[in-house]
């Protein structure tokens, strides 16, 4: 409690001590910061070069569970513009990310949270929480390109045009992943299109694609899984006879080893299928390091396994 309560007034400090502090880099371009490496390819998607951008939650990071640095206040600081995704995807760094909004010269915005509730998974009704992983339907993810570009319209626009411009590309690009994504899954027989992962982030994955999905844990990480779990979950891979389970990038893998092992143990060889990502991307400069890579990375782990 004390460690939390010694972060949160480090961040109120420099924040008070920086308001009227002109953010932007010698070069002239203006600091995006984003939570998320999904949300940063967005960012930079639109940005180019007119700024710079960065994410705090790289390679194998699992934002349920992250804790904010002295560094990560340091951006922060800095950044002319912060997203975030919302929908209580980055749950320890809420209180942060929700305080921002009280400081000026500072565009702060939860992308996600701009999707009409209607095409949301709602997790808790009566809490009005619902599922944070919006960017498993591709098509859905698409709904982040506006707000981005108006909040970076908001602060350079000057070059409007040019973000737009930017805007559309991602977008059609987008498009097509998208069709290639259905596509790709409608070679899996209708019988064997069942996912297995670490935790249960590919809900909206399953609705768009047509996939049924399974999650050892909830939509969260924080929430470890019991023996109840893993065996009713092995129980449904005999029933069912699955071939092969996945372990996520961010996501000990013991579990799903766990539930491996349950299965054999049973009769049943199933086989981890491979690994994917889900609450992060790959290593920058890598292919997976951008969102069309990693969607396209899990995509075909998913189908060669399944098939």
């Amino acid at each position: 409690m004390l460690m939390k309560f010694n972060t949160l007034y480090l961040f109120i400090f420099l924040l008070l001590f920086s308001a009227c502090k002109n953010t932007s880099t010698d070069d002239g371009v203006f600091n995006i910061v984003t939570t998320t490496g999904m949300l940063g390819d967005v960012a930079e998607a639109i940005a180019g070069d007119k700024a710079e951008v960065t994410s705090l939650m790289g390679p194998g990071v699992d934002p349920h569970l992250y804790k904010a640095t002295q560094g990560d206040l340091r951006l922060l600081k800095e950044a002319d513009l912060v997203i975030y995704n919302g929908l209580h995807l980055e749950g320890k760094m809420g209180e942060i990310l929700g305080k921002l909004n009280n400081f000026p010269n500072k565009t702060v915005i939860p992308a996600a949270e701009v999707v009409d509730t209607v095409n949301l998974i709602v997790v808790d009704e009566g809490n009005q929480i619902y599922d944070p992983h919006i960017w498993f339907d591709v098509g859905l993810w698409t709904e982040t390109i506006e707000p981005v570009l108006n909040a970076i319209v908001s602060i350079d626009g000057a070059n409007e045009v040019y973000y737009q411009q930017r805007a559309k590309q991602k977008m059609q690009s987008l498009r097509k992943l998208d069709q290639w994504v259905t596509e790709q899954i409608e070679t899996i027989p209708e019988q064997q299109r069942i996912l297995i992962t670490a935790h249960d982030a590919f809900a909206y994955f399953g609705e768009a694609y047509g996939i049924r999905v399974k999650g050892l844990q909830g939509i969260s990480t924080i929430s470890e899984a019991g023996i109840k779990d893993v065996t009713s979950l092995v129980d449904q891979i005999v029933r069912e006879n699955i071939k092969a389970v996945f372990v996520e990038s961010s996501v000990p893998k013991k579990t799903i080893e766990a539930v491996v092992e349950g299965a054999k143990a049973k009769g049943q060889n199933v086989q981890i299928g491979g690994t994917l990502y889900s609450d992060a991307m790959g290593e920058a400069g890598s292919p997976e390091g951008t969102y069309e890579g990693m969607v396209k990375h899990n995509i075909e782990t998913i189908v060669n396994a399944l098939k």
